[in-house]
């Protein structure tokens, strides 16, 4: 699964999803974080790249529901809420992928939305990845249903193979079910699930 053309990436396990006093706890979130540090494990062992991303928005942006968007305030930059989880094993000196920091929609850790244009604009990962000849892509994190699945179409649509850890995911689930759908558009996509 993992050698010097794979990567894992590590999608937002930062306090404000993982941890229940966050601004947007996914519920479940602190449970995975010991499948994706088992997993690391197993991508450093074997040469492959590790990844983090982690939304990182400023104080006021239009993401925010108090600026006429539709999430709470969260991973407000350099507080608490955007820091990583601290049980999340993070390696030092791995790729780390912030998004949302220009109050942009940061789903997939590839790209982000201008939330009033609707324009996207490519972040570094893709480049990342291209200089270490980066093939093959192992998604685990927060959340199923906007993050990583925004990040698994973004990746499968860049030619990369993808592959999401079902274990290692959980979702916000807005509407009952969101979570399921999400693994379901990936995999429709060419996604695989494991």
């Amino acid at each position: 699964m993992y050698d010097p053309g794979a990567a894992l990436i590590v999608v937002d396990v930062q306090n404000d999803f993982a941890d229940p006093k966050g601004g947007l706890y996914v519920p479940g979130g602190a449970e995975i974080v010991p499948l994706i540090n088992a997993e690391m494990e197993k991508a450093v062992a074997a040469g492959a790249l590790v990844v983090y991303s982690q939304d990182w928005h400023p104080t006021t942006t239009p993401h925010f529901e108090k600026d006429g968007g539709i999430w709470p305030v969260h991973c407000v930059a350099d507080t608490w809420g955007a820091a990583f989880f601290p049980a999340l094993r993070v390696l030092a000196g791995a790729e780390l992928i912030r998004k949302g920091s220009g109050g942009e929609d940061g789903y997939s850790a590839f790209s982000v939305r201008d939330p009033n244009s609707g324009a996207t604009s490519a972040t570094r990962l893709q480049s990342v990845l291209a200089a270490r000849g980066i093939e093959r892509l192992t998604l685990a994190g927060l959340a199923t249903d906007y993050c990583v699945k925004e990040t698994a179409l973004d990746g499968l649509r860049l030619g990369f193979a993808v592959e999401v850890l079902i274990g290692a995911v959980r979702a916000v689930d807005l509407r009952p079910g969101d979570g399921r759908r999400a693994l379901a558009a990936v995999e429709a996509a060419g996604g695989r699930l494991l």
